[in-house]
């Protein structure tokens, strides 16, 4: 297909949601705005947009035909990038996807990363969803657990996380620690709502837990880990974050089956970017 000025139009149609906006971005009348459209869906054989009272949506197929002129234009902005030289800051956008409770572990790296770059927004989506790098749901993706496998992604270590379960000061100057793991009885527990996920600790809570035992429960990481700051009962926070926060004590001897790899993930087409390699940079780089 040989239709990347109508890709462009209908990328920009997709982003802005009227004809009106794309045909002022693009410079362009909104009747050539209207045929790139209808020249796109005739190359394709199918709609991509939905015309409604409020402007375009995106049907299913839509959504794919953005994702590639999204990668498109980044890569096309990047090789004017290099055509003109090395840009000195990024502007626009680069996302970021991972776990919630791994978020702790990227906030100074995208805080230099931020310093570098002040015009360049930092979109971190903390999801239990796989991010389809292929189809450009994200620029970097931080996994947890078994290497990914997929063939067109980069793939490099980020070394390993350690979970624990941990109580607040608070809550064990009025109920104590338990002596050992049989010793769990009449004590309250903070848990994710789906302890079954992809945590390491998933299966722990399930054999030990039981529901009379759940104090406070979130499908969200950050409230749990508020949750258990605040005494309101025993749960899992990695080692990491538990140093950063203070005031939590470790309740069970370090166990190896609670700790779990992580992984740097780029898709190949967008790995050498110059906005990629930057934050890759950041997210490598050690402070001090």
């Amino acid at each position: 297909m040989d239709k990347w000025a109508e890709l462009r139009t209908a990328y920009q149609v997709a982003k802005l949601g009227t004809v009106s906006a794309a045909a002022e971005v693009l410079g362009l009348h909104r009747a050539t705005v209207n045929r790139h459209i209808d020249v796109l869906e005739a190359e394709i054989g199918a709609r991509i947009f939905i015309r409604h009272a409020r402007g375009y949506g995106l049907t299913e197929l839509g959504e794919d035909v953005l994702r590639v002129a999204q990668k498109t234009e980044q890569l096309i902005d990047d090789l004017a990038g290099r055509v003109r030289g090395r840009r000195v800051q990024f502007e626009g956008e680069i996302k970021v996807t991972l776990l919630a409770p791994f978020a702790g572990l990227l906030m100074d790296p995208i805080t230099r990363f931020r310093e570098q770059n002040p015009h360049c927004r930092v979109l971190v989506d903390a999801s239990e969803d796989l991010a389809r790098l292929e189809y450009g749901e994200a620029h970097i993706a931080l996994r947890a657990g078994p290497k990914p496998d997929h063939p067109d992604y980069v793939v490099s270590s980020y070394g390993r996380v350690s979970f624990n379960l941990y109580a607040h000061e608070n809550y064990v100057a009025q109920h104590g620690l338990p002596k050992s793991v049989d010793d769990l009885g009449g004590h309250a527990f903070v848990v994710p709502e789906a302890p079954e996920g992809r945590l390491p600790f998933g299966p722990w809570i399930k054999d030990h837990v039981h529901r009379d035992m759940i104090a406070f429960s979130s499908r969200d990481a950050a409230v749990n880990t508020e949750a258990i700051s605040a005494g309101v009962g025993m749960g899992f926070i990695s080692d990491h974050e538990a140093q950063a926060r203070g005031g939590l004590q470790r309740v069970l001897p370090p166990n190896r089956k609670w700790s779990v790899a992580l992984w740097l993930v780029t898709h190949v087409d967008l790995h050498r970017t110059e906005k990629v390699q930057a934050m890759l940079r950041c997210i490598r780089t050690v402070p001090g």
